[in-house]
């Protein structure tokens, strides 16, 4: 029986929401650049945070870490 606390939770929501949110910045600031070579990194770092957010939330769902 794998439980967690409502902190921890929180904490892994709170994750979740922040690379959410780096995923939407990196995006927005990839639409601001006209710098070809660096609007393609922006775009793949906001590729890998929301991977992560895929991630966290599928290892999430599947381990059965509930209250």
């Amino acid at each position: 029986m794998n439980h967690m606390t409502k902190k921890e939770l929180s904490s892994i929501e709170d994750e979740i929401r922040a690379e959410e949110i780096t995923a939407k910045t990196m995006n927005w600031c990839a639409s601001q650049c006209d710098d070809v070579e660096l609007k393609t990194l922006l775009e793949k770092l906001a590729e890998i945070h929301q991977l992560n957010v895929g991630e966290i939330s599928t290892y999430f769902n599947r381990s059965g870490l509930t209250q």
